[in-house]
């Protein structure tokens, strides 16, 4: 029997720098609406992965994506969040390099550092119609564990 909290949301916003927040706080106030069992910090880093990676499509797919699509998945004993943009580019984590004069395009690489972290796993899929999503699932806390992680969610 499903608990309370378990289920698939998705939201979308044209692909404009207002979109972040947009549905950065569409994300926040699921969580806190279907009452999911997150630490606050789990949602502090759940938070920072849908600004990071909306913010990725915003820069980079705008040109050939009509809109930024984020969903929430609450299972039993995780969480995963998805986005997606219609870019057919699969980007790869920069390393840090204190020695590079450009501060930007560390956002992949703190996803990752985000979701290991906290346990998790992600990574980049091609959709059917060509573009990528990009998907992160950490695990919840206090929870018996008994669902592995999910994988790659569908599209």
């Amino acid at each position: 029997m499903p608990l309370w909290y378990e289920g698939t949301w998705r939201f979308s916003a044209p692909p404009v720098d207002t979109a972040v927040p947009q549905l950065r706080h569409a994300v926040r106030d699921l969580v806190r609406r279907q009452r999911a069992p997150l630490t606050d910090d789990l949602l502090d880093g759940l938070l920072l992965i849908v600004s990071e990676l909306v913010t990725n499509s915003v820069r980079h797919a705008a040109l050939l994506s009509p809109e930024v699509g984020v969903e929430v998945t609450l299972g039993a004993s995780w969480v995963r969040i998805a986005v997606e943009d219609s870019h057919p580019y699969r980007p790869k984590a920069l390393e840090a390099d204190p020695d590079r004069q450009h501060t930007g395009g560390r956002g992949l690489l703190l996803v990752k550092a985000v979701t290991a972290e906290a346990g998790g796993v992600c990574d980049v899929e091609q959709t059917s119609s060509g573009g990528k999503v990009i998907w992160a699932a950490l695990p919840l806390p206090g929870t018996c564990g008994g669902e592995p992680l999910p994988g790659p969610p569908a599209v």
